[in-house]
């Protein structure tokens, strides 16, 4: 196993804001980022996934298979935030049904993207 990849992924700061989170919950914190520097984490997160695969794509042969990858990363990103949102819709409000399957939607094609540079790195 590469090392250096596994300490990349863990340190994304989707992941480590993630986790952040996580203990927050369990540690039953009163944490509470303000709405501005919310917007701010938002976008720096954005922008971090964005530059990131922007790196990874400038380092390959622009082919058919990053066009093909490309294209079903969007079929999946559209897809599954599409048919979860309709599941929670059963159990939970409109807004919150919308919000967990856009969350549902915007991992799975980071998951996706960092499961095929893995799978390129294996070969």
């Amino acid at each position: 196993m590469n090392l250096n990849l596994l300490l990349d992924n863990l340190t994304n700061p989707a992941l480590l804001f993630f986790i952040l989170g996580i203990i927050a919950v369990r540690l039953k914190s009163d944490l509470c980022i303000p709405e501005n520097s919310s917007k701010f984490i938002s976008l720096y997160l954005l922008f971090s996934i964005g530059f990131k695969g922007g790196q990874e794509l400038a380092h390959s042969e622009f082919s058919m298979d990053i066009i093909w990858c490309i294209i079903f990363g969007i079929i999946t990103a559209l897809i599954i935030p599409i048919y979860v949102f309709f599941i929670l819709k059963e159990k939970l409000s409109i807004s919150n049904s919308g919000a967990i399957a856009a969350a549902y939607g915007s991992v799975s094609a980071v998951t996706f993207v960092t499961a095929v540079s893995f799978l390129e790195i294996q070969k």
